[in-house]
């Protein structure tokens, strides 16, 4: 198995309400399992450019309940649930996944782990969608993105990348005269990179008393150098529209201690 592209592929059947999605992870079925039937769905399911999981609880038993919750990149909180129907640990997974954007209709994802050669097939079923073709179109979507996830979470990595990003401000005097509104925007700034600190994303942060005028500073760890811009345009401080901006450059190696 190729483990440097690892893509996952979504097909909605609208018309009868179900989607199947699937993906090739170069990672044994136990230890693709343990990441989709525990706490460990807060390390991985979600990208800031989106929305991040904060949260999830579980009782891994049939007739168990489980709860994901956490925040979009908007900073609106949102929050799913269900119950386990069936596990036969590591290669199947049935729960009902009940979402309040999706009017909390009750629908069923089914996980099928299979080995290969390298690693594991996963084989994702989710119906239940019936008369909502607009919410099964939209559900196939998001299961691209989440297997995507999924298969960078848990596969051997690549080398990562490391870049220095320099923020901006609209002025030089910006750090000592904020009005109420940037105020506010920065300290959002702020509770965003704790957050990619936590991740493993963000590796320092903070501002830079430069004579010339204070700035703030960055230096983040992604896969992949598209990762960055995502990542840096849904800082808060960003959304805000208050004049900051971002500048990367790539590093030509880091020492870090991980």
């Amino acid at each position: 198995m190729n483990t440097s592209k690892q893509v996952a592929r979504a097909v909605a059947d609208v018309s009868g309400g179900t989607i199947l999605a699937t993906i090739e992870i170069a990672a044994p079925p136990e230890r693709v399992f343990q990441a989709l039937s525990s706490d460990e769905i807060t390390r991985w399911w979600g990208s800031p450019a989106e929305y991040q999981t904060t949260e999830w609880t579980g009782d891994l038993r049939v007739g168990g309940k489980w709860r994901s919750s956490g925040r979009s990149a908007d900073g609106n909180t949102f929050a799913v649930e269900g119950e386990f129907l069936e596990i036969t640990r590591p290669r199947k997974l049935v729960h009902t996944w009940v979402a309040p954007w999706d009017g909390n209709n009750v629908t069923t994802v089914t996980y099928h782990l299979e080995p290969i050669d390298g690693g594991t097939r996963v084989t994702i079923r989710h119906e239940g969608f019936g008369g909502r073709p607009e919410s099964c179109a939209d559900h196939s979507q998001g299961w691209e993105r989440v297997l995507g996830w999924l298969g960078g979470h848990v596969a051997p990595r690549a080398a990562r990348k490391f870049f220095f990003c320099r923020l901006l401000p609209p002025r030089p005097t910006f750090a000592h005269d904020m009005n109420e509104a940037e105020d506010k925007a920065m300290k959002d700034h702020a509770a965003y990179w704790r957050k990619q600190a936590d991740a493993g994303v963000g590796i320092v942060a903070g501002p830079v008393a430069d004579p010339k005028g204070p700035y703030g500073m960055g230096v983040v760890r992604v896969d992949d150098e598209n990762d960055v811009r995502p990542l840096l345009d849904a800082d808060p401080v960003i959304r805000a529209g208050i004049g900051m901006r971002w500048e990367t450059l790539p590093m030509m190696g880091a020492i870090v201690r991980d």
